[in-house]
């Protein structure tokens, strides 16, 4: 029952909080700082969520082949590659790492 107590809570947290963006003025909205924000912080997160993700298993610190893959994605970033280039060189290389038993 608690589950679902946390469901129906998440929920109406949800509701409330997406009722209170438009609650916000307009003008609060156009400040240059607020829109600089706005396009940077989605950023910042999923970077923190790819470092994360990657870096660590638990609470533990874990150098393994997806370190390699997201190192090899990176250079092809900085080179300037397509995003589907980036993504088969990150695929490759994370497999060719696990392959030589990584």
């Amino acid at each position: 029952m608690n589950t679902w107590i946390a469901i129906g809570a998440t929920a109406i947290g949800c509701y409330l909080l997406k009722y209170a963006g438009l609650l916000v003025p307009a003008g609060l909205l156009e400040r240059p700082l607020v829109k600089r924000l706005a396009a940077l912080l989605p950023v910042a997160l999923l970077a923190a969520l790819t470092a994360q993700q990657t870096l660590s298993e638990g609470s533990h610190l874990l150098l393994d082949a997806k370190v390699a893959g997201v190192g090899a994605a990176a250079l092809a970033l900085v080179l300037r590659a397509p995003f589907l280039l980036v993504v088969a060189v990150a695929v490759l290389v994370t497999a060719g790492v696990r392959a030589l038993g990584g």
